[in-house]
């Protein structure tokens, strides 16, 4: 933590200030004793010196003398190592002192608030409750707690993922009892004409909801927007479908292949299916031409048998599968060619 690293440089530079003082103290006279020693030098070497000096000859009479001596100068005094080294510790360590004043200074220093804030990306991803609350179970649109939620990778060819608990219960009734009223049969989009048109690769009945229609709707949009990194503007409006027992919708392409949607909207990027109910069998998104087999996934014990070839998701209420249609490269992924399995046990949404 920041308060942490800051009382540690703290202790340090309380260190290095006593062996600061410690060498200073301990040079203080190895230098006095140098610069006397210098002075002296060079007052030996002045012209004043030299004129007061006895005459060459008169130095040379009698046993003979350090050569040095003829010239009238005095050795300097040599310094001991240890003076060297004590002036070297002193530079050191106010190097130091420096260098910690500067990382002291630069360093954020914690606070209650932010040490709370530890976790921005899990918040973000999960749920917009208090910093106090963490650790609990996120809420959903109507404050009450969801399951604790969970990513699993599917497969990276495509990429899908399955975000565990993405809705609660509540949200899951508060979807369909918006929906049920208004259900019309689904329909397909005419890749020439962009218009709506009734097929029998797709037998659901399905209804569009108001981007931002109420309150949990718009709290839904904000998860999903946070789970994708898509903004909520990018999106489109929330699509109820329901299965019938015996019902399908056979491998399609959500990407558009004509120009008529490109152009009024844009391309399909992403896709995010929220299971609002549980199946009983059958019911799976399937992705044939994944590359991964659904033996390796969590839930394999519980596909239908139609469902263990290739990569199929088993419906679970609250689950949420985001997969994608374009690669990170913006090219169409064909890879995730998708379809809606036959439910045998149950109705699904």
């Amino acid at each position: 933590a920041p308060t942490e690293a800051v009382v540690a440089l703290a202790e340090v530079a309380v260190i290095s200030v006593v062996v600061a003082v410690v060498a200073t103290i301990a040079i203080t006279p190895a230098v006095a004793t140098t610069l006397s020693a210098l002075l002296a030098e060079q007052q030996a070497s002045s012209p004043a010196a030299a004129a007061s000096a006895p005459p060459p000859q008169a130095m040379a009479r009698g046993p003979a003398r350090n050569p040095r001596a003829i010239h009238g100068r005095r050795p300097a005094q040599s310094s001991s190592p240890w003076t060297l080294v004590l002036a070297m510790l002193l530079m050191l360590s106010v190097v130091l002192l420096m260098l910690l004043a500067l990382g002291i200074f630069s360093l954020p220093v914690s606070s209650d608030s932010s040490s709370k804030g530890g976790h921005a990306v899990e918040r973000r991803l999960e749920d917009d409750a208090p910093a106090a609350q963490k650790g609990a179970p996120p809420s959903d649109g109507f404050g009450q707690k969801r399951g604790e939620p969970w990513t699993e990778v599917l497969s990276w060819e495509p990429r899908a993922f399955l975000y565990h608990n993405f809705l609660s219960k509540e949200e899951c009734e508060h979807l369909i009892k918006l929906a049920t009223p208004r259900m019309e049969k689904s329909t397909v989009v005419d890749s020439e004409t962009g218009k709506s048109k009734d097929s029998r690769v797709r037998t659901s009945s399905g209804m569009f909801l108001k981007r931002g229609q109420d309150k949990i709707i718009r709290a839904i949009e904000k998860r999903i927007a946070d789970f994708t990194f898509i903004p909520v503007e990018h999106g489109e409006g929330l699509q109820v479908l329901h299965y019938e027992v015996g019902q399908k919708y056979e491998p399609h392409f959500d990407y558009f292949l004509d120009e008529f949607n490109t152009k009024n909207g844009g391309q399909r990027i992403a896709t995010v299916l929220m299971y609002l109910s549980d199946v009983e069998e059958g019911g799976e998104t399937i992705f044939p031409s994944a590359k991964v087999n659904s033996s390796s996934l969590s839930y394999y014990n519980e596909l239908s048998e139609c469902g263990k070839n290739g990569l199929a998701v088993k419906p679970k209420m609250g689950d949420a599968l985001l997969f994608w249609s374009m690669k990170p490269d913006s090219s169409l992924e064909p890879l995730s060619l998708h379809g809606e399995m036959l439910c045998y046990g149950d109705t699904k949404n």
